[in-house]
């Protein structure tokens, strides 16, 4: 089957209200061409889980900028004065998670887990609200897993068939965000005939993907 369709096709599955995951590291990572897409499409009412909110200029931080959130679940915002602003005024809803455990909550996710157990943030504001399981004497939180509705990731080379290749550092939570989405969006630099990948170089099988554009 060939997974390749046009950035509008794409983005035309993403409607007002949905869960996006969408990768990257302070923007690094990012598929900037579904976002400038999805920005021109007005869609708005949004939840996004990813890392951060990068930059104002970039990656999911523009989405910030023009208002089309609702809520974001990230690690941190701090590069983003526009987010720190929103949040302070009531615009918008952010919940901070730490960096490892928002990592295990996308992969519990994508596992059907029904949570993750982890000492990190014991005793602090991270755990208000939140069970506490002790095993063997230690206590840890219980973290519920992420899903989304659609995920837009980036990816150095696709095959047709979804096959991925990161490139070095951009690899970073796209690979765990592919498996925990219903929809999986990928922007690729690179796009080759199914076949032309040698498998050992496979990260993410095809079997995850379901549509990708030409980055």
């Amino acid at each position: 089957m060939n997974k390749v369709i046009t950035v509008n096709e794409a983005i035309d599955t993403i409607k007002a209200g949905m869960t996006l995951m969408i990768g990257g590291f302070l923007a690094v990572g990012t598929p900037e061409r579904l976002i400038d897409t999805l920005l021109q499409q007005g869609t708005d009412q949004l939840t996004v889980i990813g890392n951060d909110t990068a930059m104002p200029e970039r990656g999911i931080g523009r989405l910030v900028v023009h208002k089309r959130l609702q809520r974001v679940i990230v690690s941190h915002i701090g590069t983003n004065p526009e987010t720190g602003r929103q949040m302070n005024g009531g615009e918008l809803d952010v919940e901070l998670v730490p960096q490892g455990t928002l990592a295990e909550r996308i992969r519990a996710g994508g596992a059907g887990l029904g949570g993750i157990l982890t000492p990190t943030g014991i005793g602090t504001l991270v755990a208000e609200g939140k069970e506490v399981i002790a095993v063997a004497g230690r206590e840890y939180l219980l973290e519920t897993p992420l899903k989304a509705d659609v995920a837009l990731l980036k990816a150095y080379k696709a095959d047709t068939a979804g096959n991925l290749v990161y490139h070095r550092s951009a690899r970073n939570f796209n690979p765990l965000m592919a498996t925990a989405a219903g929809v999986v969006i990928v922007e690729a630099e690179i796009i080759v005939e199914e076949g032309q990948i040698d498998p050992d170089e496979v990260m993410t099988p095809g079997i995850f993907v379901d549509w990708i554009v030409q980055g």
